[in-house]
């Protein structure tokens, strides 16, 4: 066996041992011990897209000689591998983006403790995209889930405190949702790995009170990763969540824990249940509707945000909407598109929590608009990467959004249905105006004078600067080149199933 197909249970055996070994250094050594695992993750997990590009195979890395139903199995492809390179890049740029606020918001005994919840928080991701066994989805589901109320609690303020125990309550809902739609398909299919489920399902699919029993436990599994993700209406959770968290703390858990759910929900829909099975159920068109509801509505709360945080949180509301939206729409062009937005949101998003705290330094501290008149005047480098991020999510052109916009309008108008296709183009209308409206407006006040005319140039360390380059050359990479990118996936999804 190539000793490339290793990789993958390298990069969680590797998080794993780094989050124990984190509680022994000193938080500056921890820092920079993280810095350099993730690098070599990275490392690892581009030979391993190499490889599957190469190739045009995915692979299936068995754990242990036992058969099913009771095997672990992580299972390596385009898709997955894509995705993990991305993560992974996103994650060390919120480390060092967010660095300094780690050092001022956190007491410093408790410095390194923060790197090992990241360190096992990327075990947990990475486990979940590679993972081929639904019960080890589900054990490193509810360890992202501890780690992330970890990384959210840390910052010892109330509300910061009041945000973790609202996240912990309805992530364990969450959680316990899943568990028990787990439980079901296992009780229906008596496997626990995804192929040999999906061969259950499609053999016994012809019969209607099975139908139905399939259709319960995806509908429990759905609601509980649906609450996990913020899918509108469960999206209630996230502006203090994300809004009052340490920057590398929001930053993560919107650009990367929220889809990490959403990824594992939509696996299960391709490799548990089968595509062609999921298609036939109606719990797409009900993805599609909340989606859609989560897009405009998420939009209008951000409209109405008097806090730059909030603000961006109900935006990443509006975004979740787009990703269900586009698994409702189905078949690859919706699926492709699903992908690619997690893909251009994670990169953008980051951008955005990592920019608006040092705004706020330029502002007297404050996050509320009124306070950020000029900000950008005052740290312009900071005001430059927050407008590059602004363009991509109104959908400017060059940028990620807006290549990531016309896959979702390109999917509808093939979806087959006109009236579908009419709906989704006036939601994504009515999106890219609000989008533009609350962005633009707080354009303007940044980089407007006000009573404050300070002249003073913000300077900012070199990791800082090299974090958010790297993150906006994603964005542009995303957006410029976004047919090699969504040639990737549209290969991974054919080798997915």
């Amino acid at each position: 066996m190539n000793f490339i197909t290793n990789f993958p249970l390298f990069t969680i055996v590797l998080s794993l041992f780094s989050g124990v070994l984190c509680t022994m250094l000193s938080g500056k050594t921890a820092r920079r011990y993280t810095v350099i695992y993730e690098c070599v993750l990275i490392a690892l997990v581009s030979c391993v897209l190499y490889y599957t590009v190469r190739t045009g195979e995915s692979f299936t890395y068995v754990m242990g000689e036992f058969p099913a139903p009771w095997g672990n199995e992580i299972r390596a492809g385009i898709l997955e591998s894509l995705l993990a390179l991305i993560f992974l890049i996103v994650m060390i740029c919120s480390v060092l983006g967010g660095s300094r606020f780690i050092d001022l918001d956190l007491d410093f005994s408790k410095v390194n403790l923060y790197y090992t919840l990241i360190n096992l928080m990327t075990a947990a991701i990475m486990a979940i995209l590679w993972t081929n066994d639904i019960f080890t989805g589900y054990v490193f589901l509810e360890i992202l889930t501890l780690t992330s109320c970890g990384v959210l609690i840390v910052r010892e303020i109330g509300r910061t405190t009041l945000a973790a125990i609202r996240y912990m309550i309805m992530n364990l809902l969450g959680s316990g949702l899943f568990l028990l739609g787990v439980v079901l398909l296992y009780d229906i299919t008596g496997n626990l790995l995804m192929i040999p489920m999906q061969e259950t399902i499609a053999r016994i699919s012809g019969d209607h009170r099975t139908l139905l029993a399939v259709t319960m436990a995806l509908g429990v599994l759905t609601i509980g990763l649906a609450i996990k993700s913020g899918l509108f209406p469960f999206h209630f959770w996230m502006p203090d969540t994300y809004g009052y968290a340490t920057p590398t703390s929001g930053s993560v858990l919107s650009s990367l824990v929220s889809k990490c759910y959403i990824f594992l929900l939509f696996k299960i829909y391709y490799r548990v249940v089968g595509i062609g099975v999921f298609e036939k159920l109606p719990i797409a068109n009900i993805l599609l509707v909340l989606g859609m509801c989560g897009i405009v509505l998420g939009s209008v709360s951000a409209l109405h945000a008097e806090h730059i945080n909030r603000m961006i949180a109900f935006s990443s509301a509006a975004q979740i909407g787009y990703i269900f939206m586009g698994i409702g729409i189905g078949g690859t062009a919706g699926y492709t598109a699903a992908i690619f937005h997690i893909l251009a949101h994670s990169v953008t998003k980051s951008l955005l929590f990592l920019t608006t705290p040092r705004l706020a330094e330029a502002s007297g501290n404050s996050l509320l608009f009124k306070k950020l008149q000029g900000s950008g005047l005052r740290d312009p480098s900071t005001g430059f990467f927050f407008g590059a991020a602004g363009f991509s999510m109104i959908g400017i052109p060059i940028f990620a959004g807006f290549s990531s916009k016309l896959l979702f309008a390109s999917a509808a108008v093939g979806s087959g249905s006109r009236y579908k296709m009419v709906l989704i183009m006036i939601v994504l209308a009515v999106s890219s105006v609000l989008n533009a409206l609350y962005f633009i407006r707080t354009l303007i006040r940044i980089f407007s004078e006000g009573e404050d005319k300070r002249r003073t140039t913000v300077k900012h360390g070199a990791l800082y600067a090299v974090s958010m380059s790297t993150l906006i050359a994603v964005n542009l990479a995303l957006g410029l080149f976004s047919w090699v990118f969504t040639g990737l996936i549209e290969k991974g999804l054919q080798m997915f199933g």
